[in-house]
């Protein structure tokens, strides 16, 4: 019984560290979005555009502008939608009742959504946001007076950026993948050799209950002797007449 109440009170646990996990990644989503996807759409609306443009500039601005807006805003709802649940039960002061309140909450059920907030907030988002500063600076600076070298010049220092930002994204997941699978391992260890404690108890319970009637068996107790006064003893498996004349003898 004890085993099973540690074995739940460690699933807990882990369910509230999940729970606290999801409430981070929810809040820095819409944070995130909400300052980009902000800052795109004042771009897109204060920006003064000229005839000069090309037009398959104007058409990969825009293009790239709306994917990057609408990808933060489905970011944004789900952070919006979902982290309120999270917070009823994440802001239970008391660590029992959080313990038990914790099954409530659904960033289990939910764990697809709210990982697909966070990679389009941190990585598809900003990664367009990168993109849309370029873009930016070749329709802003189209026009211009050596416009067109500041804005290469511009891109060849985005290039880099965007180069480390790809390998810092994909070092990170692939760290985040090995210490889970890590840590998975080490709870299926943790969980077999449970499994094999209690099994060897049960089997060791199961030999004691066979093994009590022969003991019983083995060790009959003896016949009960009955003192006389002149410290003679008989048993009760003796005869009636031996008994008798032991008594006719003590009087």
């Amino acid at each position: 019984m004890s085993n099973a109440n540690s074995n739940d009170c460690h699933l807990a646990i882990l369910s509230l560290k999940r729970l606290q996990l999801a409430r981070a990644k929810l809040k820095a989503s819409s944070r995130t979005s909400a300052l980009l996807s902000g800052f795109a759409m004042i771009a897109m609306v204060e920006l003064q555009i000229t005839s000069q443009v090309p037009a398959g500039l104007l058409i990969t601005f825009t293009a790239c502008t709306t994917l990057l807006v609408s990808i933060h805003m489905l970011a944004l709802m789900i952070s919006t939608c979902i982290l309120p649940n999270l917070e009823a039960v994440a802001s239970i002061s008391s660590y029992e009742h959080g313990l038990i309140a914790v099954h409530e909450s659904p960033h289990e059920r939910l764990r697809f959504c709210i990982e697909l907030a966070w990679s389009f907030s941190t990585v598809f988002g900003i990664f367009l946001f990168l993109i849309e500063l370029a873009m930016l600076c070749w329709v802003k600076l189209w026009d211009i007076q050596s416009g067109k070298r500041a804005a290469l010049m511009a891109t060849i220092i985005l290039i880099p950026i965007g180069i480390i930002f790809i390998g810092f994204a994909v070092h990170f997941y692939h760290a985040l993948v090995t210490h889970k699978f890590e840590r998975t391992k080490q709870n299926y260890q943790e969980l077999e050799f449970l499994v094999n404690q209690l099994s060897n108890n049960d089997n060791h319970n199961t030999s004691n209950r066979n093994e009590i009637p022969l003991n019983e068996f083995h060790h009959r107790p003896s016949s009960p002797t009955i003192s006389l006064p002149n410290h003679q003893k008989f048993t009760s498996d003796s005869s009636p007449r031996s008994t008798n004349d032991a008594i006719v003898s003590s009087i």
